[in-house]
């Protein structure tokens, strides 16, 4: 049997990679602190904080496959310290947020990368993470570059704030959409394809994506699958910004939209990771399923990105002020 040690494994990216290693007949462990929450029945969860330096004695074992779900340095470092000649096959879940430029509509994993100068940055503290990997473990390693990952139970209310907010009556208001693209990749999607290039021995780098999708047409979609009706209203980018409303993800955002310049973030090739096994959901049962996650954990609820409804109703008002003023 096949033992996989994936470190994390208790937040929502983690948990379904341990599920989906579970389904291939994996014995997995899973080094944590559990704070996030459970892991899947039949998996073992070690308790740990990983910033300790006597944790690693606990799993110090030889291991086909390690998983490692962490970026910052003070915990990537030591587990390559004490792990990494102990693995068969190492995995390291990065971002395509590495790359130093995102107006390259097409780009490949051969893109330029930020340069690692400060390490409480998100992209530069993977860059290092993605550096020191390969350096201890050479041509065993797998460093995945997911985009944007979407599903049910996804916490950072991204992806589910439009079919959520189809869902609900009201005129909904979009950025503009023409010149702008949608690119996802389904959590279970990911997870299955981690656990299988595991089996695999799959190596080198890849950009774990989907088909990049026309921002009108993915604005559609989710509509439809939502039942709405009602009309879109689409503001441009300063009309937008005027009022306050924030790009991509967060408090008063209109997640997905990103400016113009970085038109390629959306829009990256991922020809390793269809190579080496990479399958892709239809976007339309991915959107189903969202929706349903929704609806079941309320349409209007906190979430952590978007607008609310008071939000929205505000800014559709304050551009009609403004268009009433012009005339």
């Amino acid at each position: 049997m096949r033992r996989v040690l994936v470190l994390g494994g208790t937040g929502w990216l983690g948990r379904t990679i341990v599920g989906a290693l579970l389904a291939t007949g994996a014995e997995v462990t899973c080094l944590a602190r559990g704070e996030s929450g459970a892991v899947p029945e039949g998996a073992r969860l070690i308790r740990a904080d990983r910033r300790d330096p006597a944790v690693y004695e606990q799993v110090l074992g030889d291991w086909d496959e390690v998983v490692e779900l962490a970026y910052a340095p003070d915990l990537v470092e030591p587990a390559l310290d004490a792990l990494a000649d102990r693995a068969g096959h190492w995995t390291l879940v990065s971002t395509v947020s590495v790359y130093a430029r995102n107006d390259e509509p097409g780009a490949d994993e051969s893109a330029a990368v930020v340069e690692p100068t400060d390490l409480d940055q998100y992209p530069d503290a993977k860059v290092a993470a993605e550096r020191a990997s390969a350096m201890r473990l050479g041509d065993r390693l797998l460093i995945a570059r997911p985009g944007l990952i979407v599903g049910p139970g996804d916490p950072t209310d991204r992806f589910g704030y439009w079919p959520a907010r189809f869902s609900r009556p009201g005129a909904v208001l979009a950025p503009t959409p023409v010149s702008r693209f949608v690119q996802v990749i389904d959590v279970a999607d990911l997870a299955a394809w981690i656990a299988h290039a595991g089996i695999q021995r799959t190596v080198g780098t890849a950009n774990a994506v989907g088909e990049p999708v026309p921002m009108a047409d993915f604005l559609r979609l989710a509509a439809s699958i939502a039942g709405y009706e009602g009309g879109l209203i689409e503001l441009g980018d300063d009309a937008l910004l005027a009022q306050g409303v924030n790009y991509w993800a967060g408090p008063r955002s209109l997640p997905l939209w990103l400016p113009l310049a970085d038109v390629g973030f959306a829009q990256r090739a991922a020809v390793p990771f269809r190579e080496s096994g990479g399958r892709l959901t239809p976007l339309e049962e991915t959107v189903q399923r969202v929706l349903a996650d929704e609806l079941a954990r309320g349409v209007d609820r906190e979430r952590r990105s978007g607008l609310t409804a008071e939000e929205e109703r505000a800014v559709i008002l304050g551009a009609e002020s403004g268009a009433d003023r012009q005339a």
